[in-house]
This record gives C-alpha cells, structure tokens and sequence, in this order.
C-alpha cells in the first residue's frame, strides 16, 4: 500500500524519517509518496484534506480535526523548546502589542502561543519562517516570533529575546510544549493507521540510535545551516516524545486545546484527539 506523506525539510523531520523513507526499518509492506513543504503549507494541505500523513502544527490540528486524528508517533513536544519572540532591542508588553509583528504562519502553534502571551497584539503578518530575522533586523517589523534553526542564529545577528513562549507555557501549565505533530486520515482502516504508527515509531528509534546513518538525508535539506546548528536543532525537538507520546504527552496537548476552547481560539469538538492504540 502506498500513502502519500508530508513533512517539512528541516533537519527534525527529516532525521526521523529518513530510515522509513529510505527502506532503513521494516515498513510493513507500506510504501510512501513523500511530499515536503513549510510548516504552513503542510497546514493547508490538511485543511485541503490532499494528504494520508502529515506533518501540521498542533494549532492547525483543531482545524482539520475532522479529516485527520494523531498518530502517537512522530511528534515534536518538549521542554525549553518553545519559539521565541525577538526584537532589536528590550521592548516592554504594551510596545510589542502596539507594534508589527512577523510570524511564521497564521496556524501555527507559535502564533497560538503568541495569541495567548500578548492578547492585544494583532498586527501580524505571516511570512516564511527564514524571513523573520532580516525583516526585524532591517527594521520592516518590530519584532519577530521565530521558530526552528533561528532560536540558535538571532543572537549573532545582534537581535534579543523578548519573551521565551515555551518558558511562558510552562509557567501556565507545568506541562511540556507541544508544537507540532503527525496526523494520518480518519478514514483509512485502523489497522493501516496502528501499521504507520508502528512503522513511524520503529523509525524515530532508528535515528536516534544510529544518528549518523541519516546525514546524508539531513544535510542537503539542511541547506547552508551549520552542521552544529543542526545537531542542535535535532537534539532539541527529537525525544522521547516523538517515539510516544506518553500519558505526559497527552496531557500537554489536550490541554493545549482545553485553553484554545476555554478563550475562543477554536470551538469545542467531538472527535477524538488521539488514534486507537
């Protein structure tokens, strides 16, 4: 059986897909079409319904609820992993509120987490997240809400952190920061979802066990990024969480949609979060 599968070029995704895609594990017979976007492309091809299995951002999951449901594995939650709100100088709640603000796409998780720490602020723009640091640094944006490689990269470009959006969850909740996940289409048979779901799982330990078997994968999608960035990258949104959520896992993401219902960022809903086990 063949799925179409979406994920995104940066170093996390592909460190934990690559022995699935390249035949590395046993894939159960599962072949796969892979497709690879931007963190807010794959949100809108799920909304779009074109894909099996993707990659989305927790806060587009409570728009294609109804289409898609989570797979345990593949996920990216932690902690001191949240985006980061970065700006040219110390800049107080009121000023970063009154001011223009690029974000990495209107369905994110970051920008949820963004809605949450500074309400009042809605002059927002979604661009490309790899755009963020030069539209601050040029002054096109007061400040900047990045996610990805750029939490490593913004200091050296002489830019500073405003507010730490995984710190701020973590002081609300207790609970660690879900940001992104992998979602399989409700209406392919259950036992194909717990096959993907086994397979994906089999293939994030793979690579965490035999990590330097994917560079030849992370590399060329890592572009020009510096190779200790990316081990960094890697390290940081690759855990324990990505092989299984977990009891803590889950807790954080319905959560994460409890406060989204409770201050009328989504409406509440009947689907179940989470694929049968």
């Amino acid at each position: 059986m063949k799925l179409t599968l979406g994920f995104s070029p940066c170093p996390n995704d592909t460190f934990l897909f690559d022995a699935l895609v390249h035949g590395k594990i046993d894939t159960e017979g599962l072949e796969f079409s892979v497709v690879l976007g931007d963190v807010e492309e794959l949100n809108q091809r799920a909304f779009a319904g074109e894909l099996d299995i993707t990659k989305l951002s927790y806060h587009a999951y409570a728009y294609a609820l109804r289409d898609y449901v989570l797979l345990d594995a593949g996920s990216a939650l932690g902690r001191n992993c949240g985006p980061l709100l970065i700006a040219k100088k110390a800049l107080s709640k009121s000023e970063v509120e009154a001011g223009t603000i690029a974000i990495p796409g209107k369905y994110t998780t970051a920008n949820f987490l963004l809605s949450l720490a500074y309400p009042r602020a809605v002059k927002k723009e979604a661009v490309l997240f790899s755009e963020i640091e030069r539209l601050v640094t040029n002054g096109e944006k007061t400040t900047g809400l990045i996610i990805h490689e750029s939490r490593f990269t913004y200091a050296e470009k002489g830019l500073v952190k405003i507010q730490d959006l995984g710190e701020f969850w973590e002081s609300e909740t207790g609970l660690p920061i879900p940001l992104g996940g992998i979602v399989i289409r409700r209406n392919i048979d259950l036992g194909i979802q717990q096959k993907v779901n086994r397979v994906l799982a089999r293939s994030v330990r793979y690579a965490r066990q035999f990590p330097e078997q994917t560079l030849d994968y992370v590399r060329p999608h890592a572009q020009e990024m510096d190779e200790k960035v990316m081990m960094q990258h890697i390290k940081l949104y690759v855990n324990d969480f990505t092989e299984d959520l977990g009891e803590a896992g889950r807790a954080a993401i319905r959560r994460l949609f409890g406060l989204a219902i409770e201050r009328g960022v989504m409406e509440d809903f009947e689907e179940e979060l989470f694929m049968d086990s």
